[in-house]
C-alpha cells in the first residue's frame, strides 16, 4: 500500500518540524504491539509543539504507512481506496492519533473505524507537559453480535491505559476477530445464498406516503429474492444532488449496513449515474435503484420470446446513459510517436454497440406487433367481445383468469409474477363466448423504459370492449394504487375504454367494510380464488355486453373516467 508520506495540514510548519514528522515514517512497531511508548511520545511531543493533532496509519507488519496532520480539534484520514478489503476482513491498517483535549474517542473516530473497516482506532491524549497520558482504543465487532440488537454499536472498547501499559496481543486479537467475521458470514451463506439488502427511502413529501413506498419496496425486493435486513426512511426538505440522503445520513446507512451484514443498498428513488458512483465509492456495497430492481424482476420473469426482447430493450435503454469507463483502454491516444491509440474509445464502442442492438430490438418488436395485429384481426372476424383484466401488480389478475377459465397460468403472491399477456375463451351465463385477457401488472412510477418497451404488449388492451380494473382492497394504499393504474392508462391513451372496478381479496376485510367501500366506489367485490363469489361479476359483464347502447355506441360514450373523490366512473350492472 504505497501511501507512505505526510498527509494533511502541514502549512505553516517549520521545515524542522516537517522533517521530524517524516522521520516517523521510518519507525517500526512490533506487529503484536498496538503502538510503542517511544512512538507515542514522539507523536505527543510534536502535537504539543505544533498545537495540531498528529496521527499514523500502521500496517500489520508494524510499518508506519502514513503520517497525518490535522488541526487542534480533529484529523482527516486520507483516501484508502487503493487499500483492498475483502468480505469478512478488515483494512489491514490501524489508526492512532493524538488529542490535545477532549474525552477520548469521538463519534467521528468511531464512524471512521466502521466506515473504513480499520483494524483498530486509538486516541492518545496529550498531557500539559507534552507527554502521552492515556490511550483510548476500539475495534469492530462481528456483524452478528450487533444484528441481534438494532441499538447495539458495531464496535467494542479496550480498557483505557497508559501506552506503556498496553498488554493486548494485537495480531492475536485481529486474527480472532477476522476468523469470527468469516465464520458468521459462512454460517449465513450456508443458510441462505441470497443477497442481503438494506432498503432506503428518501422523501420530501408526507411520511405516510414514504412508509407506503417502503412497504412496496419490500415486496419488490422479496420478489427479486433479496433478503431485507434493514429499512431506513429519511424526510428532507430537498434531495441531496450528490448522495440523495446527505453525508450524515449516509454514514448512518453505512454503519447500519455493516451491523446487518448487508450486501446491497436498495433505493426507492431512481439514482443518477453520478449518485451511484458516489454512494458505491463510500460504501463498497452494490447499489440498486427502483428501476434497476424492476428491470431485474422482469428479466427473471420473462418466458416468451417477445417478453425477453422487451426486457432486453428496456435494460439497454436504461444502461446506455449509464455506460462509463476510465483508464488506458478508454484513451484515444497513448501519446508519443509510435504509440497512437485506437482512435475510438472503448466507451464509444460500447455505446455504439448498445445503440445498434437497441435498433435491432425495436425492429424485432415492430415485427412482433404486426403478428399481434394479425391475431387480433382473426379474433375480430369471429366477432368475439374482448374483456381485459388490468390492475396493480399482485392484485390477483392471473388468479382471477385461472378461476374463470379453469386455466393454469402462473399465479404467485409476488409482484410481476406474470409478464406475458394471456388470452383465454370464456363462456358467460347467457351462452355468450368472449375473449378474456390477463395483462402485465402496473406499478406506480412505471419506468419509462419499461413503458416504451411493453407498449406493444399493452396494445392488446386497445381492442378491448371492457376493462376489469382489479384492485387489492386489503392493501392499505389501495386508492393510491387505483390512481396509479388510471394514470398509466392515461399515458397509454386508453382512458376512453369503459372500466368496471372490481375489489379482490374481499375475504380479508369485514363484510360491512367491503359493502361500504363498494358503495363508495361503485365497485363489485370478489375473491379471485373462490368461484362462488364470481357469478355477480360474470352477470355484470354479460349485461354490459348485451346492452345495445353500449355495444353500438362504442367505447367511451356516456362514460366518465374514475376519480378518487366525486364521480367514481361508469358502473357495469
Amino acid at each position: 500500500m504505497p501511501i507512505s508520506k505526510v498527509e494533511g495540514n502541514t502549512q505553516g510548519l517549520k521545515s524542522s518540524q516537517v522533517r521530524r514528522l517524516e522521520r516517523l515514517l521510518a519507525r517500526r512497531v512490533p506487529p503484536r504491539d498496538i503502538i510503542t511508548p517511544e512512538l507515542a511520545r514522539q507523536m505527543t511531543e510534536l502535537s504539543a509543539e505544533i498545537r495540531r493533532q498528529v496521527g499514523v496509519l500502521i500496517s500489520r507488519h508494524g510499518q508506519v504507512e502514513c503520517v497525518m496532520v490535522g488541526d487542534a480539534g480533529g484529523i482527516v484520514i486520507p483516501d484508502l481506496k487503493r487499500v483492498r478489503v475483502g468480505q469478512g476482513r478488515f483494512r489491514g491498517l490501524r489508526c492512532l492519533h493524538t488529542q490535545l483535549s477532549g474525552p477520548g474517542l469521538t463519534r467521528d473516530d468511531l464512524n471512521d473505524l466502521a466506515l473504513l473497516r480499520l483494524d483498530l482506532m486509538g486516541v492518545i491524549s496529550v498531557s500539559d507537559t507534552g507527554l502521552p497520558n492515556w490511550i483510548h482504543a476500539a475495534h469492530l465487532l462481528p456483524a452478528t453480535d450487533a444484528v441481534t440488537d438494532d441499538t447495539a454499536e458495531p464496535w467494542a472498547y479496550l480498557d483505557k491505559v497508559h501506552p506503556g501499559q498496553l498488554q493486548v496481543d494485537f495480531l492475536d486479537l485481529i486474527e480472532h476477530l477476522e476468523a469470527e467475521f468469516a465464520r458468521t458470514r459462512r454460517l449465513r451463506d450456508a443458510r441462505d445464498l441470497r443477497d442481503r439488502a438494506m432498503l432506503v427511502v428518501v422523501t420530501t413529501g408526507a411520511l405516510a406516503d414514504a412508509e407506503a413506498s417502503m412497504e412496496e419496496l419490500v415486496e419488490l425486493a422479496e420478489s427479486c429474492d433479496l433478503v431485507v435486513v434493514d429499512k431506513l426512511i429519511q424526510r428532507r426538505r430537498e434531495l441531496d444532488p450528490k448522495t440523495l440522503l446527505g453525508k450524515g445520513k449516509l454514514q448512518e446507512v453505512i454503519i447500519r449496513s455493516l451491523q446487518h451484514a448487508a450486501d446491497v443498498l436498495l433505493f426507492d428513488q431512481d439514482l443518477s449515474p453520478a449518485q451511484v458512483r458516489t454512494i458505491e465509492a463510500a460504501t463498497d456495497l452494490k447499489i440498486l435503484d427502483r428501476t434497476q430492481l424492476i428491470l431485474d424482476i422482469f428479466a427473471q420473469r420473462a418466458r416468451s420470446r417477445e417478453g425477453k426482447v422487451q426486457v432486453e430493450l428496456a435494460q439497454l435503454k436504461y444502461l446506455l446513459p449509464r455506460l462509463a469507463g476510465h483508464g488506458a483502454d478508454m484513451s484515444r491516444l497513448a501519446g508519443g510517436i509510435g504509440a497512437r491509440g485506437p482512435g475510438e474509445t472503448k466507451l464509444e464502442v460500447d455505446r455504439r454497440r448498445a445503440r445498434d442492438r437497441i435498433a435491432d430490438l425495436e425492429k424485432l418488436i415492430t415485427g412482433l406487433r404486426s403478428q399481434r395485429q394479425t391475431r387480433r384481426a382473426q379474433r375480430d372476424r369471429q366477432q368475439l367481445p374482448v374483456v381485459s383484466i388490468v390492475g396493480y401488480t399482485n392484485a390477483g389478475k392471473s388468479t382471477l383468469l385461472n378461476t374463470l377459465t379453469s386455466s393454469e397460468v402462473v399465479a404467485e403472491r409476488r409482484m410481476f409474477a406474470t409478464l406475458d399477456p394471456t388470452s383465454r375463451r370464456l363462456r358467460l351465463p347467457r351462452d355468450r363466448d368472449i375473449i378474456i385477457n390477463d395483462t402485465v401488472g402496473f406499478i406506480r412510477d412505471l419506468p419509462p423504459t419499461l413503458m416504451a418497451a411493453f407498449k406493444a404488449t399493452l396494445e392488446e388492451i386497445e381492442t378491448s370492449d371492457l376493462l376489469l380494473h382489479l384492485v387489492d382492497i386489503a392493501a392499505p394504499d389501495y386508492e393510491r394504487r387505483i390512481a396509479a393504474v388510471e394514470d398509466i392508462l392515461a399515458q397509454l391513451e386508453l382512458s376512453h375504454l369503459p372500466r368496471q372496478l372490481v375489489f379482490n381479496k374481499a375475504d380479508l376485510l369485514p363484510a360491512e367494510e367491503v359493502a361500504a367501500l363498494c358503495a363508495r366506489h361503485q365497485a363489485l367485490a370478489v375473491v379471485a380464488h373462490d368461484r362462488a363469489t364470481l357469478p355477480p361479476l360474470l352477470q355484470s359483464i354479460d349485461a354490459w355486453l348485451s346492452s345495445p347502447r353500449n355495444r353500438e355506441a362504442g367505447p367511451g360514450v356516456g362514460y366518465a373516467p374514475w376519480e378518487p373523490v366525486g364521480n367514481p366512473g361508469a358502473v357495469v350492472s
